[in-house]
């Protein structure tokens, strides 16, 4: 065969295997789409997850099977999903909480740049800073001269170490410089503030939503730059004195690296036509989260730098891998 021959083979190889890409992602979902929520049900990226995906699934003609993968700070899940087909039937909802892995361990199975694609962002909702109703805190500053007064003796719960709460909370540590002492659970924690055994706790507005409604914690402050919506009363760290303690906590969607980039875009468009419906941002603002455009470019450097911010957080707070 001559080389001309063969250039010709390969060249209609490569237009064979275009046109099966391309009518890939035209028909792509043909089938319902698994999605890991790599925590618990009723966490605040879980229900945000849920909400979002749910309305998704009426414009895409095929429903999102949601299935939570809790355990070991969200690696489980996200470990699961680094190693599937990119096929985009298995997706996960990624949040700041991706972190959680290279803050806690010194090795994880998967590499949260390289093993994933950042699809689409879905929006952010500020940490509350919640304080036992038992504490008689009212303001921050009640509890930062409470922790002053007695170094060491205050408690702040987490859902665990390396987590978005605990990290929230470093910051507000780091910010206030008050010696405080981290009490992790891997659930619960709210519930420890509500009973007085825990003196405070940063937490997603979406998670402590039912507490703050029914006045069993004291909301002190939210971490982020301004105030929300659904707590027009209540200052921002910034406000309080302690500008260097602001934080979010964003919730999006992720899938395995390689997606076909015709997929990625597909869902990443319906995603952002979602979240641009009026009912959508009813449902979302009813959770303290607001919806936040980027494109899968934006989103990507976005993730990118809130992990080396999360990184150099970890350092500066002297937080060692477990392991």
């Amino acid at each position: 065969m001559t080389s001309i021959h063969v250039l010709r083979g390969a060249i209609a190889a490569g237009m064979v295997i275009a046109m099966i890409t391309a009518a890939g992602a035209d028909q792509w979902p043909s089938r319902p789409i698994r999605t890991i929520s790599p925590f618990p049900a009723g966490s605040a990226s879980d229900t945000t997850g849920r909400v979002v995906l749910d309305q998704m699934s009426q414009l895409l003609g095929q429903p999102f099977v949601i299935e939570n993968r809790a355990g070991a700070g969200g690696i489980l899940g996200f470990a699961e999903v680094a190693k599937a087909n990119p096929d985009g039937y298995t997706l996960v909802t990624s949040s700041s909480s991706m972190a959680n892995g290279v803050v806690l361990h010194k090795r994880v199975p998967y590499d949260p740049v390289r093993d994933f694609v950042s699809v689409v962002m879905f929006g952010t909702q500020p940490n509350v800073l919640v304080a036992a109703k038992q504490s008689g805190f009212k303001t921050v500053a009640d509890l930062v001269a409470a922790a002053k007064a007695k170094p060491g003796a205050l408690t702040f719960a987490s859902a665990g170490i390396g987590s978005t709460s605990h990290m929230a909370a470093e910051r507000f540590r780091l910010a206030t410089n008050i010696d405080v002492r981290h009490i992790p659970f891997r659930e619960g924690g709210l519930t420890e503030v509500m009973a007085g055994r825990i003196d405070f706790y940063f937490i997603p507005l979406a998670a402590a939503a039912s507490a703050l409604a029914g006045g069993s914690v004291t909301a002190l402050a939210v971490s982020t730059s301004k105030r929300s919506p659904l707590l027009p009363e209540v200052p921002t760290v910034a406000e309080a004195g302690y500008p260097g303690a602001e934080s979010s906590f964003w919730v999006g969607l992720s899938a395995p690296a390689k997606m076909p980039a015709d997929i990625v875009n597909k869902l990443h468009d319906v995603t952002e036509r979602t979240l641009q419906l009026p009912a959508m941002r009813e449902k979302l603002a009813k959770l303290g989260v607001e919806p936040e455009l980027m494109s899968v470019e934006q989103f990507g450097k976005f993730f990118r730098d809130d992990l080396a911010r999360t990184l150099q957080l970890a350092k500066d707070a002297h937080i060692e891998p477990t392991d």
